[in-house]
């Protein structure tokens, strides 16, 4: 099968299925993603995590739960394939960030290496400009809900609003934080109280 193709077989996946993480993990357990640059996605699968931020394990066992979550709320996002394609892409950055440093693993930074990784990745197979930015600018603003909620001083709020769509960014952060292991019920609801407060206060945006 060609890149090209497995690229669109992919998306395919992505969009249409309950749970896309059974296709990529066969694509990943049968040697399918072993080509570059789809190598770089199953990299994740040696990256490891804060246990206490991840207890799930590595960057690929949360992306691929993180998938899953956003197939859950497809209905709700507007661009549906940048969407999707974010949320598959969204911590490659974490492949050349991730340090242990003082017995805990960091990856300062993998929001915005997340972004050119991202363009690297999709400018392989298409020359979409328009689709690739605004699918790495949700890549590049994936963990501003901690960022701007938590007031800290590398939040780019107005960067946030110029180049992403709100709602759409609004589901990425519930994908991402809900796409981890050990979460209680209590858990989930406040994350969906915190994305609630991030929308009532910089839009107009329909409640979860």
């Amino acid at each position: 099968m060609s890149g090209k193709k497995l690229y669109e077989e992919i998306e395919e996946h992505l969009l249409k299925d309950k749970k896309p993480s059974i296709f990529l993990n066969e694509l990943k357990d049968k040697g399918i993603l072993d080509e570059y640059p789809f190598s770089e996605i199953k990299g994740l699968e040696k990256i490891q995590q804060s246990p206490k931020h991840h207890p799930e394990g590595n960057v690929w066992i949360h992306t691929m739960m993180v998938v899953d979550e956003g197939a859950k709320v497809l209905d709700e996002v507007k661009d549906k394939r940048s969407f999707m394609w974010c949320l598959l892409l969204h911590d490659l950055g974490k492949l050349t960030t991730t340090k242990l440093r003082k017995g805990r693993w960091i990856s300062y930074d993998h929001d915005k290496v997340g972004e050119e990784e991202g363009r690297k990745f999709l400018s392989y197979f298409i020359d979409d400009e328009k689709f690739i930015v605004k699918t790495i600018k949700l890549i590049r603003y994936h963990m501003h809900l901690l960022y701007v909620m938590g007031k800290m001083p590398y939040s780019d709020i107005e960067g946030m609003k110029r180049y992403t769509d709100l709602d759409d960014l609004s589901m990425v952060f519930l994908s991402d934080r809900l796409g981890r292991g050990g979460l209680s019920d209590k858990d989930k609801e406040e994350v969906r109280n915190e994305i609630k407060k991030f929308r009532e206060k910089y839009g107009k945006i329909q409640m979860l």
